[in-house]
């Protein structure tokens, strides 16, 4: 390895020699290091040694953004034959010396025992610190556990505050393995506390740690200073973000990394100081117009103008940004490009961006120190904090990062201070048996060594400590289900014993009311009191939205909540053709006649009959229910939680054998179909199929359905519809084969398979349809959620495709309707 070291640009600091002699001694490491102080060259160490010895090494990533990032920074050492990327929904080069690939499809190789693993011998696990990740962790500790002994693993992970639990653990599991530990930043970070004083009507921006002292001791002038802001008019606030960043400007501080937890904040806060500063000369901004384009050449200009493309280009070229995952990846990449360039001084981003991409900062300023989950607010954890910051400071251009966390009356100043101080936090295992995982067990190793192996991993050292965590979190939605109650009962005026009658009056009336809408046509007179209108045009799906023309030429569009209680049918007109409700002329034609319009002497009675009360009730019978299912969820697993991993394994083994996937230890044609199926619903998905409940749909269809195993709603977003009716007959019937599987989950004490969620099913099922971009695209979807859903859903029909023959013809012709334009084009998620 010495030539390796000698060739490198600049003398390695001591962790890195430390690490890089381990590697070249053919010894795995962890090596645990603040973001930006170089462990990729460990990294780089290892492929190195790997290559010259005409062997392969693969290069692991938690995000597909991430492996396209390393993907390319490597095909600049290797060339473009040297290096391959392999990530489920790109494939490029295989079987070159190096890959890169996301952890999953590393694991799914090792399940399917691929030859491609004969020559290879290191394996890098990039931000392994990802293995706490509740849904994903699991996927890291497979790897740890069944990768071939022989195989080197080099572990690079954010500072945490266990390495050497997490060390001792992967010694157990392969020999020899290094710890190497480097708590020391490349570029010294200051943590600066900013606050608004109403009171001189000025930005404050002070050290949250005293001069001289590190990171131990509080500034004591913050503390006096927030003291005396306490009294019944507060003196203090949270500094505006324009007021933000114009402060940072003064100070010398930009560019910066400004933090939002919110999509719609990062979106509003660039608009807002685009519109007020601009950081660029105009051949600056020339220079960005034209990488946009360059960027972007690839997605077709309808698409462009359906993203909103000119305004986001207008702000960009000011030197501001917004970077989230609302955004498609060319916009993301964009951003990013010119973020390192030089050009942006400033983009506000949601905490993604904290995850591995290079994107180094003069500032990192955190917003909030809490962040909304979906149910509640949570603090940020010490390691998160560490993650967010280690963009800030850039090395060989600054003497020191500057991290600015702003004024919150929620959060206390020393909790502030406690946070930015301790700097890391332990790993938690994420681990948990899978369907899919028990059944390959079966497939590659006797039982006894199955059990061995799951009773080796990192998930075991914590199993007694589960249950007292899950039995405070049941608890707490125990209580916060009575408070919705509670504010449920209030906001419609009725008693708590009788919010539940109450409920089932209003679902009863909104049923009969979306049967009038449903039955609505275009050219269909409707109206309440003195009001009529005229239906242009109406919607699909179950609760379709209704494009209406008044007699004043008024155009709206609204949700069936939108109508008034009695709102009824007053007849029909025809309207005139051609049908072009967008012209203002052929409004005025259509209003003119609905003046005219008398009502039909067989005129409905008012059916319309949902009152503003009726519709909030609905909204709130959702939201209880979704709640009261999260916690009958907890309430099992707490249940469960009575051992270790290895009898959760067992039970799962049990619901396995009643199922028909498993006779003893061996695998019946269906468990050896179940093999290959890697999704979260992996038994869901199998089952469903091998009932046939999928069998003579066509593509399209195939598509919605199949969204409904890969789409999970935000936490806020209203439950989605199927989009059809034969799709809705199938949703059904695979909705009461998830009761069923639920209820043998809860018999056998194993956590609940989440149901399929059709929110997503009329998107899949239009675009797979045909319908281009601008006219699918709703509020109700961002650009990037919208791109990365679909390639989410192409990769389980790629799996169907290839696990089940039967559909194979099918699935492959959804996937050709999914893959096209904006999903399709370049960029990797």
């Amino acid at each position: 390895m010495r030539a390796f070291l000698d060739a490198l640009p600049f003398e390695p600091d001591r962790f890195q020699l430390d690490a890089v002699t381990a590697v070249g001694e053919g010894r795995s490491v962890v090596v645990t290091a603040p973001t930006g102080s170089g462990k990729t060259v460990v990294a780089e160490a290892a492929i190195a040694r790997a290559v010259a010895a005409g062997e392969r090494a693969f290069y692991t990533t938690p995000i597909k953004a991430l492996s396209n990032q390393k993907f390319g920074d490597l095909r600049g050492v290797y060339g473009d034959d040297g290096v391959g990327l392999l990530t489920g929904d790109n494939v490029i080069n295989g079987d070159a010396a190096v890959v890169v690939m996301t952890t999953e499809v590393l694991r799914n190789m090792i399940y399917a025992a691929s030859p491609a693993l004969d020559d290879v011998s290191t394996v890098i696990l990039d931000e392994v610190h990802y293995l706490q990740d509740p849904f994903r962790g699991l996927v890291w500790e497979e790897v740890i556990i069944h990768l071939p002994s022989r195989i080197q693993i080099v572990a690079l992970s954010a500072t945490i505050a266990n390495a050497k639990e997490f060390t001792e653990w992967m010694q157990e599991r392969r020999g020899a393995v290094d710890l190497i530990v480097e708590q020391r930043r490349p570029v010294p970070l200051e943590s600066h506390y900013m606050v608004f004083d109403r009171h001189r009507d000025r930005t404050e921006v002070l050290p949250i740690f005293k001069q001289g002292d590190g990171r131990a001791k509080l500034n004591p002038q913050v503390s006096n200073l927030l003291r005396k802001g306490r009294g019944r008019r507060r003196r203090f606030s949270v500094p505006r973000r324009l007021e933000v960043v114009e402060h940072l400007s003064m100070l010398g501080l930009l560019p910066a990394i400004y933090f939002i937890f919110s999509r719609a904040g990062c979106d509003q806060a660039a608009q807002r100081v685009a519109a007020a500063l601009t950081f660029t000369s105009d051949d600056e901004a020339q220079l960005i117009i034209a990488h946009a384009a360059a960027r972007t050449s690839h997605l077709d200009p309808a698409d462009l103008t359906a993203l909103g493309y000119e305004a986001w280009v207008d702000v960009l070229r000011r030197g501001v940004g917004a970077h989230h995952a609302g955004m498609v990846p060319a916009f993301k990449e964009t951003v990013e490009d010119l973020f390192a360039g030089g050009y942006l001084k400033v983009v506000f981003a949601t905490e993604t961006l904290a995850l591995g991409i290079n994107m180094p900062a003069r500032t990192v300023v955190i917003e909030r120190l809490s962040k909304f989950t979906g149910e509640t607010h949570e603090l940020l954890q010490p390691g998160d904090y560490t993650q967010l910051t280690g963009r800030a400071g850039r090395r060989g251009i600054d003497d020191e990062g500057t991290a600015v966390v702003l004024f919150s009356p929620h959060v206390p100043f020393d909790k502030v201070a406690a946070i930015a101080a301790a700097g890391s936090h332990p790993l938690r295992s994420g681990f948990q048996p899978t369907y899919n995982m028990a059944v390959n067990l079966i497939a590659n190793y006797s039982r006894d060594r199955a059990e061995e192996l799951l009773a080796a991993s990192f998930a075991e050292f914590r199993a007694l400590r589960r249950r007292r965590g899950l039995d405070a979190e049941s608890a707490r939605q125990t209580a916060e289900l009575a408070d919705a109650r509670a504010r449920a009962a209030a906001e419609l005026g009725v008693a708590i014993e009788d919010l539940d009658e109450q409920l089932a009056e209003a679902a009863a009336v909104d049923e009969t009311s979306l049967s009038f809408v449903q039955g609505l046509r275009p050219g269909d007179v409707i109206g309440s009191g003195d009001e009529r209108a005229v239906v242009l045009v109406r919607g699909y799906g179950a609760r379709p939205r209704l494009l209406l023309l008044n007699e004043e030429a008024g155009l709206r569009r609204v949700k069936p909540d939108d109508l008034p209680a009695g709102t009824s049918r007053l007849g029909a007109m025809v309207l005139p053709e051609p049908f072009l409700p967008r012209e203002a002329i052929y409004q005025h034609e259509v209003a003119a006649e609905l003046r005219a319009f008398r009502d039909s002497s067989d005129a409905d009675e008012p059916i319309h009959t949902a009152t503003d009360r009726d519709v909030s009730a609905v909204k709130w019978a959702k939201r209880l229910e979704r709640r009261r299912r999260e916690l009958t969820r907890v309430q099992r697993r707490s249940e469960r939680a009575v051992g270790g991993v290895v009898d959760d394994f067992t039970r799962l083994l049990s619901l396995l054998e009643e199922w028909g996937y498993v006779d003893g230890w061996e695998l019946t044609p269906r468990g050896e179909r179940l093999r290959f199926v890697y999704s979260e619903l992996d038994l869901l998905m199998t089952e469903s199929v091998e009932r046939g409940l999928l069998n003579s749909m066509s593509p399209q269809e195939l598509a919605a359905v199949v969204s409904g195993f890969v789409y999970e709603p935000r936490a806020n977003d209203e439950p989605g519809d199927w989009p059809t009716d034969h799709v809705a007959d199938v949703g059904d019937e695979i909705a009461r084969l998830s009761d069923e599987l639920r209820d043998a989950e809860i018999r056998c004490k194993l956590p609940e398979t989440r149901p399929v969620d059709p929110g997503f099913s009329e998107a899949a099922y239009y675009w797979a349809g045909g319908t281009q971009l601008p006219d699918l695209f709703d509020d109700e979807f961002a650009a990037g959620d919208f791109v990365r859903t679909c390639r989410q859903l192409l990769d389980v029909l790629r799996q169907i495709r290839d696990a089940f023959p039967a559909l194979a013809e099918t699935a492959a012709a959804a996937i050709r309707a999914i893959n096209r334009g904006v999903v399709a084009a370049g960029g990797v998620e």
